[in-house]
């Protein structure tokens, strides 16, 4: 999932900073004491994950007339096509390289990570699988890299690339 433009709005980070319940002033007033200090607004830690709403080919959205597996008996276990194999998310991080501002407009290239299998308590092979998108700013600079790892339970698909 990787946003080619995704514009960094005070309105995004506002909301997203309120439904996480973070009331740091640094993500709503631009001439807080704590804006200040950091060059002015800046995102929450975890704001990068809103990219995905930039990205048109975003798996995870709904869209009109499809079912969506994000919901009903499979809710949050995507099959993958032409595998046995059902992918959950395990973790992300975020390495930055300066923080995300207001008024940013960030561009992501994604790239594999590392893979590694692990036995789990059934007996069955669990692999997982990094992926990491580098976001920069619109001068190239980077800004945060953002690495999310996925477990496969069966035969995973084949690496892209």
């Amino acid at each position: 999932m990787t946003a080619e433009r995704f514009p960094i709005e005070a309105s995004h980070v506002m909301m997203f900073a309120r439904a996480l319940g973070d009331q740091n002033p640094a993500f709503h007033d631009p001439d807080s004491p704590e804006a200040q200090a950091v060059g002015g607004m800046v995102a929450p830690p975890t704001f990068p994950m809103a990219a995905s709403q930039f990205d048109p080919g975003n798996p995870l959205m709904p869209r009109s007339g499809e079912p969506w597996f994000g919901s009903g008996k499979t809710a949050g276990f995507a099959r993958e096509a032409g595998t046995s194999a059902g992918m959950l998310h395990a973790e992300q991080k975020f390495h930055y390289h300066r923080p995300v501002r207001v008024g940013d407009v960030l561009s992501g290239t994604q790239r594999d990570g590392s893979e590694w299998t692990k036995e789990s308590r059934s007996g069955t092979t669990l692999t997982f699988r990094e992926f990491c998108i580098d976001y920069a700013d619109e001068n190239g600079e980077p800004v945060v890299t953002v690495t999310m790892v996925g477990v496969w339970t069966g035969t995973p698909p084949a690496k892209e690339g």
